[in-house]
């Protein structure tokens, strides 16, 4: 049981390393990083915090700092007032931002639709839950052993 964990714990981290690989090559025909992508698609949904966006990738805030301070940079986001806290800016999409990250975003979905193109929808239904067991099972191991 050890062993097949061990191996199934590799397997993991070989996929999310081709999936980075192949998100960061999605990203730089955008103009983008993987990393600016992420900050991009966290920022997409509502204004955020450096803060609050590192905690939702679960990164550090000063790497979410150093990837904001570029996009803001490149005009693909910008800052605006934070009504509830005048000194954490809120993070926000500039509409070149907007249509960056919907270019990037078609990108990788018709990567998905290519890579699922032969494997079974209830395959991969299958495997989405039991990652969603394994990470259920991580936190609570993660609750119990801090």
């Amino acid at each position: 049981m050890a062993d097949e964990m061990a191996l199934l714990v590799a397997d993991i981290f070989e996929a999310a390393g081709a999936l980075r690989r192949s998100g960061e090559s999605l990203a730089q025909a955008e103009g983008l990083t993987q990393a600016r992508w992420q900050v991009l698609s966290v920022a997409s949904e509502e204004p955020v915090t450096v803060a609050r966006a590192a905690r939702r990738l679960g990164v550090s805030r000063q790497n979410v700092q150093r990837v904001a301070n570029d996009l803001v940079a490149l005009g693909r986001a910008e800052y605006t007032a934070n009504p509830d806290h005048r000194g954490s800016p809120l993070l926000t999409l500039t509409p070149a931002g907007r249509d960056t990250l919907e270019r990037v975003t078609d990108r990788a979905s018709a990567m998905h639709r290519a890579l699922g193109a032969d494997l079974p929808d209830e395959e991969i239904a299958e495997a989405r839950s039991f990652l969603r067991r394994l990470l259920a099972e991580l936190g609570a191991y993660e609750a119990r052993n801090p």
